[in-house]
């Protein structure tokens, strides 16, 4: 299987791939957590068009993780993106990491982390909102982030973690 991992811009194709990996992660996630009824009206919120528009802001960028040429994972990362507490002295940049249950694997891990990584190599911090049962919480640890404090994930307020990882100088 070839494993590839590429920038990607806000458009008609880069927010589908997006979405085809969103919609299958939000349904595989959510299942046994959610009714399949709000779920639905969640991915039924989605507009690719807002969605083009927050990718094409110079402070955000796309990473998109192919197997074989079909979307698999993705990174988002918005620069200048912070929690509540965080520090106001730091650059800070938010990133969701997502792959695809069926294909959570170490090279498609890595394949996405070191694009991620790199796309991030001017931040002081990355930082993320992970479900406390989320499968890549592990991987995410073994890589140097760590558990800063207990809260809640949007859309459906479940249980999670902050985690961070210090990048640049401390």
């Amino acid at each position: 299987m070839e494993i590839i991992s590429k920038f990607t811009i806000g458009s008609d194709e880069g927010v589908d791939d997006l979405f085809t990996v969103i919609k299958s992660s939000v349904n595989t996630t959510y299942q046994e957590l959610i009714s399949a009824e709000e779920i639905k009206q969640y991915i039924e919120g989605w507009d690719p068009r807002k969605m083009i528009n927050e990718l094409n802001d110079l402070s955000n960028q796309l990473i998109i993780t192919y197997a074989d040429h079909k979307p698999v994972g993705y990174g988002i990362l918005r620069s200048g993106s912070v929690y509540p507490g965080s520090s106001e002295e730091k650059r800070l940049t938010e990133l969701n990491f997502v792959i695809l249950k069926e294909y959570d694997n170490a090279e498609t891990r890595e394949s996405l982390w070191k694009k991620c990584r790199a796309a991030a190599s001017f931040t002081d911090i990355i930082w993320t909102n992970i479900l406390t049962e989320d499968p890549l919480l592990e991987f995410l640890k073994e890589i140097g982030f760590s558990i800063k404090e207990n809260t809640q994930s949007t859309p459906f307020q479940l249980p999670s973690y902050i985690i961070e990882m210090q990048v640049g100088k401390k």
